[in-house]
């Protein structure tokens, strides 16, 4: 069973296709949106059970460079 999680992601200016660049050679995401408002970027991820969400995105996404800031929203049921 795996975890499903949204992470937005603010990036420094110009940064953003950079990011997302590197974010698609990771193949870390289900689904990868720009987007507008306090974020950049929109992705859509899904982290296996025996994995510590704070710890695998730390690991496996903010060591990107260009990224500002992060918001993760986990979830819990779909209806």
């Amino acid at each position: 069973m795996t975890a499903c999680v949204f992470v937005q992601l603010r990036c420094r200016p110009g940064k953003t296709y950079e990011v997302a660049e590197e974010i698609v050679l990771r193949e870390l995401h289900s689904e990868l949106y720009s987007t507008s408002g306090d974020f950049d970027l929109l992705m859509k991820l899904y982290i296996p059970e025996d994995q510590d969400v704070g710890k695998f995105i730390n690991d496996n996404l903010l060591d990107i460079p260009g990224i500002d800031r992060s918001l993760t929203t986990l979830t819990f049921k779909a209806f």
